[in-house]
């Protein structure tokens, strides 16, 4: 069964296929518990790593972070890196950087040719144009994002934030979500399946939590391009080790052609 949506390529990574991939997070506090958790990461082969860089202690130091992520990118050889940095609103660690100096990371990152994706989230609103301007500029991806941990919004509305988030200019829109039912999670599998017959970009969507990791499981029949799994360390509830994640997603694909 494969999936109509987009796709797009990353170094040799096609997202939006009929496959899902499988992104890893890393989220280690300084240079070396980065750099160690990228190489155990690697050994278990995800399709994209994901550098949470709002759990790194050194985040107000740009040297610091260019020096790490280039070294990332070494280590990582060809797979797609993906910079993120989470506002504490939607789930991320406290940071020292202001709005300014955050974009202004971003963009030191986005130029230093070591990422292929990077992280914006929707709140960003008019901003969003000024991240893309340079990410597209730099050869890089851009991944709309929005997290809501204090429930699951209405169907329309989390289409309505895909839809927006591709108007914005995204190649990918990201939407999780926290259910408190099982009706919650069926919101978040019936908006994805919309958006992905609307949209023409890829799509990652997930409902957090222990109730919602099926949709980290099944949520590529309904249109979910990526799923985060723990290779090392989780960034997130609800996240899955990539050895269970790859497991179950064999059996699914089995029997699903």
């Amino acid at each position: 069964m494969g999936i109509s949506a987009n796709v797009i390529k990353v170094r040799n990574v096609i997202i939006g296929g009929d496959k899902p991939c499988l992104c890893a997070p890393v989220v280690g506090a300084d240079a070396e518990q980065v750099l160690r958790e990228v190489e155990e990461v690697c050994q278990k082969k995800p399709d994209l790593i994901e550098w949470r860089a709002d759990f790194f202690h050194h985040i107000g130091d740009q040297e610091r972070v260019l020096a790490v992520v280039n070294e990332l990118r070494h280590v990582a050889g060809d797979i797609p890196v993906l910079f993120t940095i989470r506002s504490e609103r939607e789930g991320g660690q406290p940071i020292s950087l202001d709005e300014k100096e955050k974009r202004q990371l971003m963009k030191a990152v986005c130029e230093s040719g070591a990422i292929d994706l990077i992280d914006c989230e929707f709140a960003y609103g008019e901003r969003i144009a000024d991240v893309r301007r340079v990410a597209h500029d730099c050869g890089v991806r851009l991944v709309v994002s929005s997290h809501h941990f204090d429930g699951t919004p209405p169907e329309e509305v989390l289409v309505d934030m895909m839809r927006r988030a591709a108007q914005s200019g995204a190649d990918i829109a990201k939407v999780a979500v926290m259910p408190s039912s099982p009706e919650d999670v069926l919101v978040l599998l019936e908006a994805t399946q919309r958006a992905r017959r609307e949209l023409s970009i890829p799509l990652i969507t997930m409902s957090m939590g222990g109730l919602g990791a099926m949709t980290r499981l099944v949520g590529w029949l309904f249109g979910s391009a990526v799923t985060f799994a723990v290779g090392q360390q989780s960034s997130a509830p609800g996240q899955i080790p990539i050895e269970d994640v790859r497991a179950v997603l064999s059996v699914l694909q089995k029997y699903s052609r």
